[in-house]
């Protein structure tokens, strides 16, 4: 059976924790970021898990992580 390809967008965007949850970043990250408060910005800063019902897509788009 061939080796299966990593989607390179999903393996950007999403990270895999040793416990096998993956994370996300939220939006809106970039976009107008100086006249938004300190702690608006350090909330940006933190990943946060997928729902459930988007983890067995994404394992499909990253086979080995």
């Amino acid at each position: 059976m061939p080796k299966l390809k990593t989607h390179k967008g999903a393996k950007g965007r999403f990270h895999v924790t040793g416990s096998g949850k993956i994370l996300r970043a939220k939006c809106g990250k970039s976009h107008f970021r100086r006249r938004k408060a300190p702690r608006t910005k350090r909330l940006y800063d933190r990943m946060i898990p997928t729902s459930n019902a988007d983890a067995p897509r994404l394992r499909k788009l990253m086979p080995y992580s």
